[in-house]
């Protein structure tokens, strides 16, 4: 006899063995013991939840000759040609490879016929957002007003393109994550059936694995007991199968970010890419990770899916972030989750995101700005020497016996009795105003041939800027002015779509605003002169002349 996966040996044949959807379970065996069964039902939710396993179990305890407590009772000769699919009586239809006009129709054809045995036709339907418009119209009629022997059971993982006139034909049953304890206690049952052993925490892992598809998690399983055959299912052979990372390559990368050591963060990712590992997983376990850390701030019991002797550890590397901070890194994350999913190169995206996590400057969040002010304050308690200092100060912070009033910018040379006590504690606008102050004190006014280079780099300029101002900026160009020094002309053409930048721009303060953000990005003050005018473009020509190999900021990246 064939092998036969563990997800079809032990899919449930009684509602009893449905696990996680109690709430679905308990309204249809009520239906069905009181003769209450709806001519229509609408089953939502996402894979291997149970919608066409409770889909079948409605089939055969509808058609039950002996049904037990509105279940199947398995024993009659109805309820064994179900399960074995031989039955005439229950109809499956995947509208995915079937999702004409033409399949419809056939249905509609075939419910004139009564069955020639058992009670009801059940037409289960899966995957029923794949149907045409003209397949859902052709369905309407019959859907609404069924013969009274004929029921439809509807299985969709994207309901929201299902048609609000299917919607309001059926009853919707929304089906639940299966949470990870019920999915683990099923498995240990399973795994008991099969005289297989396994580590609690190797079941827990996997269960964690399926993110609430028992399907997938009976799938999984089935990959560790075929690499494990014969001996004992561990939590290191889980992690080689699933693909995934130990928890102390995630403490030592979060570390490093910490620390801001790229390279070494870097060599983490590179390792893990040569080891074969999922980078949609990698960057999914270590996004939940840091929640971990996030939670573990608040309640140090909270649950989190660890060990107890791995629990320390977390809760010590979160210590000494501040939330936002840990906020900020889980929002970066997140984002590179939803890029990796779909990107070709996968490494590239996770390599960025890493970066930005290890670089203040590349990012434009309020944490990044704090970061980058603390650098500075550190570098003023170190007694750096240079150009005097702008920071804020408050009350309790003023150094003793030095002339400074609460709330004021005060200039503060880099002298140990001043800056060993100097620390920001202001709102986040007024911190990043205190941040352009002191860039604008630091950095001299852009020479010519810098305001050459800032035009030529004008695409990497405009990238770091804020949304809205950044989507203004699509339809400007830039060239050195002609008339006065450290200025650039910023042209916008004078059209219809471009009336709500032209507005903005037109605004002095904004046009300020935006001096400032150049400043903060390439080190050098700049002075814009906008002009409402035809677009300008720089000449391929008047580049070649340009020197550009005198000036290299920092924060640029320019084309060579």
């Amino acid at each position: 006899m064939s092998y036969v996966a563990l997800y079809r040996k032990w899919r449930p044949d009684e509602f009893q063995e449905v696990k996680g959807q109690e709430h679905i379970v308990t309204t249809l065996k009520n239906q069905i013991k009181h003769n209450r069964v709806g001519h229509a039902y609408l089953f939502c939710g996402t894979r291997g939840t149970g919608k066409t396993t409770i889909a079948r179990l409605i089939a055969k305890a509808i058609n039950c000759e002996n049904p037990v407590d509105g279940s199947p009772c398995n024993q009659c000769e109805s309820c064994k040609a179900i399960a074995q699919g031989a039955s005439m009586n229950v109809i499956e239809i995947d509208a995915a490879s079937n999702n004409g006009v033409d399949s419809v129709r056939q249905i509609n054809d075939a419910v004139r016929y009564s069955p020639s045995t058992g009670k009801y036709l059940v037409y289960i339907i899966d995957e029923v957002h794949m149907l045409t418009n003209a397949a859902y119209n052709a369905l309407l009629k019959t859907l609404e007003e069924p013969p009274e022997y004929v029921k439809f059971i509807l299985a969709t993982t994207d309901v929201q393109t299902i048609p609000v006139t299917v919607l309001s034909r059926c009853q919707r049953y929304d089906f639940k994550r299966i949470s990870l304890d019920i999915i683990a206690d099923r498995l240990e049952e399973l795994l008991k059936r099969e005289n297989i052993p396994a580590t609690r925490e190797a079941i827990n892992y996997v269960a964690k694995a399926a993110d609430g598809s028992m399907r997938d998690a009976l799938s999984i399983l089935d990959q560790c007991i075929a690499f494990n055959l014969g001996e004992e299912v561990t939590y290191d052979k889980v992690l080689e199968i699933v693909g995934s990372v130990d928890l102390d390559i995630y403490l030592s990368l979060f570390n490093h970010i910490k620390a801001r050591d790229t390279k070494s963060a870097l060599a983490i990712v590179d390792d893990a890419i040569w080891a074969g590992k999922d980078l949609s997983v990698f960057v999914n376990e270590f996004t939940t990770f840091m929640r971990d850390l996030l939670m573990l701030k608040y309640n140090s019991e909270a649950t989190v899916d660890v060990t107890s002797e791995n629990l320390p550890k977390l809760i010590e590397a979160g210590a000494d972030v501040e939330d936002e901070k840990l906020i900020g890194f889980i929002n970066i994350m997140q984002e590179t989750a939803g890029k990796i999913k779909y990107a070709s190169t996968k490494r590239i995206v996770l390599e960025v995101a890493i970066i930005k996590l290890c670089t203040p400057q590349m990012r434009q969040d309020d944490t990044a700005l704090k970061e980058r002010l603390a650098d500075i304050e550190e570098r003023l308690s170190q007694g750096v020497t240079g150009e005097p200092q702008v920071v804020y100060v408050t009350a309790n912070q003023v150094p003793e016996g030095a002339n400074i009033h609460p709330g004021e910018v005060p200039a503060i040379a880099p002298t140990p009795a001043y800056t060993q006590a100097v620390s920001v504690e202001v709102d986040d606008k007024d911190l990043e105003q205190a941040i352009i102050k002191n860039i604008k004190e630091r950095y001299k006014e852009a020479e010519l041939l810098e305001i050459k280079q800032i035009c030529y780099a004008w695409s990497v300029v405009k990238a770091q800027v804020i949304k809205p101002v950044r989507e203004f900026l699509q339809g400007a160009s830039v060239v050195p002015s002609n008339t006065a020094t450290s200025t650039i002309d910023l042209f916008i053409e004078d059209t219809e779509e471009n009336q709500l930048a032209i507005g903005y721009f037109n605004n002095k303060e904004n046009l300020d605003d935006l001096e400032d953000k150049i400043a903060v990005i390439t080190e050098r003050r700049v002075h814009l002169n906008f002009r409402k005018t035809g677009r300008k473009e720089i000449n391929s020509d008047q580049i070649r002349k340009w020197d550009l190999s005198k000036i290299n900021f920092d924060n640029i990246e320019y084309k060579k």
